[in-house]
């Protein structure tokens, strides 16, 4: 199963993701509260999969999501938004997020996406 990164700025919606991935089998080797901390995470980490909210302080969604493309042009990126966040959803894709998911989490949704980047 894959290595996962979880990175957001809500405890909660952290808690429901890691239930979610690791029900599903994943191993979830880290979290992160802001888009810094998640950039510095994976680069010690270096996880399969990072799923990456958009809405945070210190750095954004965006700008971790520019940052860890840099790092590793093949990172594994899920964008995690809110409704009506499409805009910034196209400017994640043309930054090279491989998926995107919205709250409230289906755990169906996730598990699959998940399974389908990490046999990619």
């Amino acid at each position: 199963m894959s290595r996962i990164l979880i990175v957001d700025d809500s405890r909660t919606s952290r808690k429901i993701l890691r239930n979610i991935l690791e029900n599903a089998g994943h191993d979830i080797v880290g979290e992160a509260m802001d888009g810094q901390d998640g950039v510095n995470k994976y680069k010690e980490l270096r996880p399969d999969i990072v799923t990456l909210d958009i809405t945070m302080p210190v750095l954004d969604g965006l700008g971790a999501l520019k940052l860890i493309k840099e790092i590793d042009a093949a990172a594994k990126i899920i964008m995690v938004t809110a409704a009506g966040q499409q805009n910034k959803m196209i400017d994640a894709i043309k930054l090279g997020a491989a998926e995107f998911v919205t709250k409230p989490f289906e755990p169906d949704e996730i598990t699959k996406m998940v399974g389908k980047l990490a046999e990619s």
